[in-house]
């Protein structure tokens, strides 16, 4: 495996570069299922971190590169006074409008993608062991399936993520129950997953679990794309 990366260049913003010179995990997991605290762990532990939930705030983000396009599409009103996207109006709408999330997600993609892999090719350059895709809907999405060499899971029950949102966002029952019926079933993410993490105790069970974890994904061979 490469280390240094040499023969990928800056302007080259191509995700699919980096497969077979560095090993590609997938991170994901329901709403409030503890994704970030185990991307946080991996992180300190000297993994390759791209969250693309933070990369989706940061582009709606006032001055954010999807803004204008927003606005122009679905008007001012979901532009709150700083500049930045009124998340939860345009959350009430995509949920309730397939549509209109169909829409927003034509917008928003692309430039996560983009940022996603240009920060994943200076990550690779860094010499990091392996790099983690911290990716709510990566199941859902279809594409990261050929992409990432393994796959990990952050799981715990239902009602665990319910009562987490509720208070983490100050969200109603029905609103967070929206949010998890628009992602795919815990089945189908559990069925998918090459390790999964049950993050039902306290942080430092849930470390020790990731340190665990850690060990084992500094062993996989990254394959290039194609290759059985």
């Amino acid at each position: 495996m490469s280390t240094n990366h040499s023969n990928i260049t800056a302007n080259q913003v191509d995700l699919a570069l980096l497969k077979g010179e560095i090993p590609l995990v997938g991170l994901t997991g329901g709403i409030g299922s503890g994704k970030t605290a185990v991307s946080d762990i991996l992180g300190s532990l000297g993994a390759g971190v791209i969250d693309t939930d933070l990369i989706a705030h940061q582009i709606t983000a006032p001055g954010g590169d999807a803004l204008p396009r927003i606005q122009e599409v679905f008007g001012s009103q979901y532009i709150n006074t700083d500049g930045a996207l009124d998340r939860s109006k345009m959350r009430a709408l995509v949920f309730g409008d397939p549509s209109a999330r169909k829409t927003l997600e034509e917008i928003t993609h692309p430039l996560i993608k983009q940022e996603t892999a240009k920060q994943a090719i200076a990550l690779a350059k860094t010499g990091v062991p392996y790099l983690v895709f911290v990716t709510p809907l990566l199941i859902e999405s279809g594409s990261w399936v050929n992409l990432i060499d393994y796959l990990i899971v952050v799981d715990c029950p239902e009602e665990t993520q319910i009562e987490r949102v509720m208070h983490r966002n100050k969200m109603a029952r029905p609103e967070v129950e929206s949010i998890l019926r628009a992602q795919v079933n815990r089945e189908t993410r559990l069925a998918a997953a090459n390790s999964v993490i049950e993050n039902q105790g306290s942080l430092e069970d849930l470390r020790q679990k990731v340190l665990d974890l850690h060990q084992k994904l500094l062993k996989i061979e990254s394959k290039p794309l194609g290759s059985s």
